[in-house]
C-alpha cells in the first residue's frame, strides 16, 4: 500500500505577496527618513535666515549690534541689568563661547549677542538666569554661535560678522549650501569646515565637502 504524504509550503502567490508588502514597508522607511532628512535641512536654513533677520531687525531699532550695544544696561534696566558692550561695532569672543553662567559678564560679547537678541523679543528663550547668554542649538543638537570672522584671523576667507552652525551631518551641509549659495565649502556666502562645538574657526581653506556618512560640518554664514 502506497501512503501519500501532502507537502505544505508557500505557493508562488503567497511569497509574491509577502515580497510586495516587505517591499512596501521598506520604500515607507526610506520615505520616512527622507522626510526628516529634508525637514532638518530646512531646519538648518530657517535658523540662518531667521537669526539674520533678528539681527538685521535689532539694528534697524536700536541701531547697535547686539552684544556689542553700549546702551543695553540703560534699555533694559530690570534684574538683572543687561550687561553693556564697549559699542565698538566689533563682537569680541568665540563663536562657542560658554554661555551657561548664570550672567554674561562684560566682554563675552558672543554671549551677551544672544541675551541683547532675547531681550528685545527678536528670539525666544530665557531672559535672565541661566542660559539667558548660551548659544541656540540646531537640529543636531550642536551650537548655533555668531562671532566676528576676522578675530584673531578671517575664518574660512569670510570677514565680518558670520552665523556658524555646527556639527550638521554631510549630507545636511551640502544640501544646505546647495539651496542657499554655490554648493562650495571654501567660496560664497556659506562657508564650512569638518567640526562640532567644539571646533574654533580657523583662516584654512576648507576642502569641498565630502560625503560620507560619518562627516560633520561647521556651517558659518557672512551677514
Amino acid at each position: 500500500m502506497r501512503t501519500s504524504h501532502r507537502q505544505s509550503g508557500f505557493t508562488l502567490v503567497e511569497i509574491a505577496i509577502v515580497l510586495v508588502i516587505i517591499g512596501l514597508l521598506l520604500g515607507g522607511i526610506l520615505k520616512g527618513q527622507e522626510m526628516i532628512t529634508q525637514a532638518r535641512i530646512k531646519n538648518v536654513i530657517n535658523d540662518f535666515n531667521g537669526i539674520t533677520a533678528a539681527y538685521a531687525s535689532y539694528q534697524d531699532r536700536y541701531r547697535a549690534i547686539p552684544g556689542d550695544d553700549a546702551r543695553a544696561a540703560t534699555r533694559w534696566a530690570g534684574l538683572p541689568a543687561a550687561v553693556p558692550a564697549n559699542g565698538d561695532g566689533v563682537l569680541q569672543g568665540a563663536y562657542n563661547a560658554n554661555g551657561t553662567l548664570p550672567t554674561p559678564a562684560a566682554g563675552e560679547e558672543t554671549n551677551t549677542f544672544w541675551w541683547h537678541l532675547r531681550l528685545s523679543g527678536f528670539i525666544p528663550g530665557p531672559t535672565a538666569g541661566a542660559g539667558s547668554g548660551a548659544q541656540p542649538t540646531n537640529a543636531f543638537g550642536g551650537k548655533i554661535g555668531a562671532a566676528n570672522a576676522s578675530i584673531p584671523t578671517p575664518a574660512l576667507g569670510l570677514s565680518g560678522l558670520v552665523i556658524c552652525s555646527a556639527g550638521v551631518p554631510d549630507k545636511v551641509a551640502i544640501a544646505v549650501d546647495t539651496q542657499m549659495d554655490d554648493q562650495a565649502s571654501a567660496s560664497g556666502s556659506i562657508r564650512a569646515m569638518i567640526g562640532d562645538s567644539t571646533t574654533a574657526l580657523v583662516l584654512q581653506t576648507a576642502p569641498n565637502y565630502v560625503e560620507n556618512g560619518t562627516n560633520t560640518y561647521l556651517v558659518c554664514k557672512g551677514v
